[in-house]
């Protein structure tokens, strides 16, 4: 399987000073996963662009596309056990 290796998001920055070295959007302190949060619980697009006027819409399509790559570089291994697991 060959390594994946995420491309830069020049949008996106993990500054050690910042966040304690979260990815943020370049030049505010808005973290990429808080983007992701406002987006999942049901936010549209013009609601954090109104509410955050520092960012813009290639700003969120750069939180989601690093999220993306997050994703798609991810590992996952199957573990065999003997009992089944019910939700």
């Amino acid at each position: 399987m060959p390594l994946l290796f995420m491309e830069p998001e020049p949008r996106i920055v993990l500054d050690p000073k910042i966040l304690t070295g979260k990815p943020i959007i370049r030049g505010t302190r808005i973290s990429v996963d808080f983007i992701l949060e406002l987006l999942a619980s049901g936010w549209t697009e013009s609601s954090i662009l109104q509410e955050y006027p520092g960012i813009g819409h290639e700003d969120i399509l750069a939180c989601i596309r690093y999220a993306q790559e997050i994703v798609r570089s991810e590992r996952v291994f199957s573990i065999h056990t003997r009992e089944k697991i019910t939700g």
